[in-house]
């Protein structure tokens, strides 16, 4: 090889090399949904055989091919679905309003042709608010559906569904008929056990890989925030309206002071501060490891602006809490990114609705990690006079300094009022600042450090060891529990 074919060689590898840092982390790409097809995904899943199931709004259900580009009608007719289950590539699950539905398509020609009720044996009012959504499903085969309370903002029908207590209309958010409120077990053979209860809007619901199911609940009253939880068979998660149903309770849930109700409830395993992280996170899920650094982390949607956000858990003596931070903000996104499943590739496809009248998008959209990995804080751990915050890539030690550490704390009222104003907020001081050997990790030590506070963060020009700004500046971590309490 002569010298100039040497030159032009090296000269092509820099150009390559020049590309590949410029190139975002994530690259978004809008699918094509059929035409003429209002595209408001309910439910979305992966086929066995690597195809795109998604039902919609107005009932029907489609199946895209993504070798081919071709999508395939499955089905029509159903009521308002909000979750789906591709079992087999001739066998999807659909949580519709009404029902748990399973369709079938025997005759293998493409659509379906049984449609069995799993189980229709919870209450309806027809009250516009009662969505189900759904399923989870669990290692031994069983499905979790969540109900969402009714809404004083409308009435109910004449023709009801399942035991009514029309004096249970109480509060702003009500559940007077079963079970209203609550995450039902229900068995491959329809068989129902009523769960966990407390919830009042819980559009997410999924199984982490360890089988820990979490459901994700939208602000509102009772909700000075939007929260994640780590669901807890039998306990009460901080909606009263759905207490009715649990055993051995009497009188109506608003008779009961908060007080008495905070200290029943189970508390969020993390918060979404309003306005800052999510007003209405969607569904939850766990990141593959083929999804770039952030692998067995959590992936949550966000109804109102284009926005990804991942969860990094922390155990903390027996105490799942934990911090929320964006993903992806942009980039191609766009609103009402509502349901998610990963393929076998580490594909992440984005089923986007607005549902009539929520705030959002319709379509699908595709997100492939490129390679790239973005400077970010790769996961953040509670210590006893602080946090310990590791990083993707090694930091700027100019710029990893406690003045551009910014901490702040806060907390959320519970009350009966829709939401709540960041309350008792207070500056934090970083007391002393310590970077690792590699540069990758900074331990923060913070005065004061209290339970039952947000912490939040913002890295104030923080920059890479090779100049790069922090991808997404701002983390928010509840912090429940103090570490050796």
């Amino acid at each position: 090889m002569n010298m100039r074919t040497m030159m032009a060689v090296v000269m092509a590898m820099t150009c390559v090399m020049v590309a590949r840092a410029d190139e975002p982390a994530f690259k978004v790409d809008t699918i094509t949904t059929p035409e003429g097809v209002s595209a408001e995904v309910g439910g979305l899943d992966i086929t066995p055989s690597g195809k795109v199931a998604i039902c919609l709004h107005d009932g029907q259900v489609w199946v895209y091919d993504p070798a081919s580009g071709k999508w395939t009608q499955f089905a029509e007719g159903l009521h308002d679905p909000l979750g789906l289950y591709a079992k087999a590539d001739d066998e999807l699950v659909i949580m519709q309003r009404p029902e748990l539905t399973r369709l079938r398509d025997t005759d293998r020609d493409g659509a379906a042709d049984v449609f069995e009720t799993i189980t229709d044996d919870f209450g309806m009012t027809g009250n516009y608010h009662e969505f189900a959504f759904g399923p989870a499903v669990d290692k031994d085969g069983n499905y979790f559906i969540s109900l969402n309370c009714a809404s004083s903002g409308a009435g109910v029908r004449y023709e009801k569904r399942g035991e009514f207590h029309p004096d249970w209309h109480d509060g702003r958010m009500y559940s007077c008929v079963p079970w209203r409120g609550w995450v039902l077990k229900v068995s491959p053979d329809g068989a129902i056990t009523p769960w966990a209860y407390g919830f009042r809007s819980p559009d997410g619901i999924g199984f982490d890989s360890a089988g820990n199911l979490f459901i994700t609940d939208n602000q509102g009253d009772w909700l000075g925030s939007s929260k994640l939880f780590l669901v807890k068979r039998g306990a009460f998660h901080g909606h009263p309206a759905s207490l009715v149903w649990s055993e051995g309770f009497t009188g109506k849930p608003l008779e009961r002071s908060a007080k008495e109700l905070d200290a029943m409830r189970r508390r969020a395993t993390v918060i979404f501060p309003h306005g800052t992280m999510a007003n209405s996170p969607t569904q939850m899920l766990e990141i593959p490891a083929n999804f770039g650094v952030f692998g067995g982390q959590l992936l949550v949607g966000e109804m109102n602006t284009a926005r990804l956000l991942r969860v990094m858990l922390d155990e903390v003596d027996g105490q799942t809490q934990g911090a929320c931070v964006v993903l992806l903000d942009n980039g191609g996104l766009a609103k009402g990114d509502h349901r998610f499943a990963f393929d076998a590739d580490g594909t992440l496809w984005i089923g986007m609705t607005t549902r009539g009248y929520w705030v959002g998008d319709n379509g699908l959209k595709r997100v492939k990690f490129t390679g790239n990995t973005p400077l970010d804080v790769q996961a953040m751990k509670l210590t006893r006079d602080g946090f310990k915050l590791t990083f993707t890539k090694p930091l700027d030690e100019k710029t990893a300094t406690a003045e551009h550490f910014a901490f702040e704390c806060y907390r959320y009222a519970y009350h009966e009022k829709y939401g709540s104003p960041q309350m008792d907020k207070q500056t934090v001081t970083v007391k002393k600042l310590t970077l690792s050997d590699d540069h990758r990790t900074a331990m923060v030590t913070l005065d004061p450090m209290k339970a039952g506070f947000v912490y939040e963060l913002q890295l104030k020009d923080v920059r890479g060891a090779t100049g790069e700004s922090v991808m997404n500046p701002i983390v928010c971590y509840t912090l429940n529990k103090l570490r050796n309490e």
